[in-house]
């Protein structure tokens, strides 16, 4: 069974999520650590947890899903993997940097490609990996049905749903990304967003504003 730990990280409040598998073998989903104490903060558990990094997978590369990678592949030598969708928004993200402010001169270089319905190269076992652009061209959501659990980034939270008016955003192409690839998961499956708490996609069905079931 898979196991799933939320951190927060950077000025954006940012969720970065550990996947541990029973071997004690882990994926780092969208790592959002921005300085030297946030790495520590997630380094520190992982040694004190006794985990093996094996990869990081990420839902979409908006900066602040990003500020971490570079750290992780520097300390622990492991690959980076996104959609190849989104390869426009990482591209753009040292420019994205600038515009809010921040130093991230060091774009990461993309490893391995992870494609919908396709094991995830070096992946764990048991993710369903389903394309649901709209909050950016290439975000993928991982949805462990054993588990019953999905990590969405930003395209559901609770009680909203992702921006869409950034390069590459839809918002039409989101809510139907909502019906059709999260809305169509039991209704006890549990939402780890990419910001805020979790959520239920029964809850999200019922009560979300911007898009009902």
């Amino acid at each position: 069974m898979l196991q799933v730990e939320c951190f927060t990280f950077n000025a954006f409040q940012e969720n970065t999520y550990l996947i541990i598998d029973d071997k004690k073998e882990c994926w780092v989903v969208d790592p959002g650590m921005y300085d030297n104490a946030e790495v520590s903060m997630l380094t520190n558990y992982l040694e004190n947890h006794r985990l093996l990094p094996k990869a990081i997978i990420n839902t979409h590369t908006h900066l602040d899903h990003i500020f971490g990678v570079n750290a992780l592949k520097n300390l622990y030598n492991i690959p980076f993997g996104i959609h190849t969708g989104d390869v426009p928004v990482l591209n753009g993200a040292a420019g994205a940097a600038m515009l809010f402010g921040f130093n991230f001169p060091n774009i990461p270089t993309v490893d391995f490609y992870i494609q919908e319905h396709q094991p995830i190269p070096n992946g764990p076992e048991g993710i369903e990996t389903r394309l649901a652009p709209g909050h950016s061209p290439g975000s993928i959501i991982f949805y462990h049905q054993e588990g019953k659990w999905v990590i969405g980034g930003d395209v559901l939270f609770y009680g909203s749903i992702g921006r869409t008016d950034l390069p590459g955003g839809n918002h039409n192409t989101l809510l139907k990304s909502i019906a059709t690839e999260l809305y169509t998961l039991p209704e006890d499956t549990v939402v780890y967003s990419g910001h805020g708490v979790v959520t239920t996609i029964g809850h999200e069905k019922q009560y979300n504003p911007f898009v009902r079931g």
